[in-house]
């Protein structure tokens, strides 16, 4: 299955992915310090509920029409996000500069996963932590949403070989029902971390 086009898929006035936060990131919200930078952010549903709560929330995203989204998404939560148009195969985020980062459904290949991940554990400040949701490998199938590729897929040991440099708060593998939108919508195989870099 090919990738999506992704300002394709973002030039629909509705939002391909609703506009309501992910779950587990509202779960784990006690966790998030600011400021957040959240990846491949999309059309802003969790930027904008992490600027709800107060955080400064850099999003960064390689569609600038899903930007264009999200920034009217916070402006019609009457909050204000700042964004970034960037490719994640070549960003490079500032180190020791974020209290949280975020990473909910961004399936990478897994060349660009080995490239950034160690780069993202580094741009936290010491005590920071990553909160990260995303399909596993056993989503493989099922028709409820994510890529068709098991490379873009996650897995626990996946996880622990990619994220180096922070220590294992929450990992496991589990099924729940998603329902994001109209591409995110059923009973899936989903990965759910959190990972602290040392003080």
């Amino acid at each position: 299955m090919p990738s999506p086009d992704w300002n394709a898929r973002f030039s629909d006035s509705e939002y391909a992915y609703g506009t309501e936060p992910n779950e587990f990131l509202v779960q784990q919200a006690f966790r998030v310090s600011g400021p957040v930078l959240s990846i491949a952010e999309g059309e802003g549903r969790n930027a904008a509920y992490l600027a709800s709560n107060g955080h400064c929330v850099h999003a960064v995203d390689g569609s600038a029409v899903g930007l264009a989204k999200a920034v009217k998404l916070a402006d019609q939560n009457g909050v204000q996000i700042s964004t970034e148009v960037s490719d994640l195969s070549d960003y490079e985020p500032a180190e020791n500069a974020f209290g949280s980062i975020i990473s909910i459904y961004a399936h990478l290949d897994g060349s660009i996963r080995r490239r950034l991940y160690p780069l993202l554990a580094k741009a936290l400040k010491p005590g920071g932590i990553l909160i990260l949701e995303a399909y596993s490998e056993n989503q493989i199938g099922r028709g409820t949403g994510g890529p068709g590729d098991v490379d873009l897929l996650m897995s626990c040991s996946k996880i622990e070989n990619e994220f180096v440099g922070l220590e294992t708060v929450c990992l496991h593998e589990i099924e729940r029902e998603v329902h994001e939108g109209k591409f995110h919508t059923g009973m899936a195989s989903v990965i759910q971390y959190v990972g602290r870099k040392a003080e």
